[in-house]
């Protein structure tokens, strides 16, 4: 919930607190949230989006000096199987996970949330995350998400790429609820962030 000057403390709008939008999904699987520190005051950022969506899912923060040493004694627990969603030489393609997986262990998907030259100054700088095996996803949609300058053309954002898995694992009915979760904070943010409430009206919209 928002006052009229205070951001809301779940989605951090002012003016278009979409909170009465939020699912609250149970998942088979688990999501784990390694934030660059830069991502985590930014309006622009989804990954919260995902967190509030699925209870279940954690935020870690990623620091050079300091590794996060929860999430990396997440990984090594004997039934966890974890996936580090990034690009490598001989990723694991997303129409191939359901037959490379251990279907004994719990599924852990690890997403990097920060810009793509952030992510990858991560990767590069933590052996732990360079031992992991990588997801390659093969969205069947180009990424709707176009809210920062000299974004890298056909990546996803973080909520964008939380959808994609939740498709991926045969939870169509969870990736649509967080499809239409974050499709309400595309549709106001231009409204929130240029501090004003989101009229649809003024955009054509048929009049209730």
């Amino acid at each position: 919930m928002t006052t009229p000057s205070h951001a809301c403390s779940v989605c951090g709008f002012i003016h278009n607190c979409i909170c009465d939008h939020q699912p609250n999904l149970e998942s088979q699987v688990e999501f784990a949230l390694l934030y660059h520190e830069n991502e985590l005051d930014k309006l622009t950022n989804t990954g919260r989006l995902l967190l509030n969506g699925l209870p279940k899912a954690k935020s870690y923060l990623w620091q050079r000096k300091v590794q996060p040493e929860a999430l990396i004694n997440k990984i090594h627990q004997e039934d966890i199987e974890a996936w580090l969603l990034f690009p490598s030489d001989a990723p694991t393609l997303s129409s191939e996970y359901l037959t490379s997986r251990d279907p004994s262990k719990k599924q852990l998907f690890i997403l990097l949330d920060a810009t793509w030259q952030e992510a990858k100054k991560m990767v590069n700088k933590s052996p732990w995350l360079k031992a992991l095996p990588c997801l390659e996803l093969s969205p069947s949609e180009i990424s709707r998400y176009h809210l920062r300058r000299n974004q890298s053309q056909g990546n996803l954002c973080t909520c964008e790429a939380g959808i994609e898995v939740l498709e991926m694992v045969k939870e169509p009915e969870n990736a649509q609820a967080l499809f239409k979760y974050y499709d309400q904070f595309l549709t106001v943010f231009q409204a929130e962030r240029s501090g004003h409430s989101y009229n649809s009206n003024a955009l054509g919209a048929p009049k209730k």
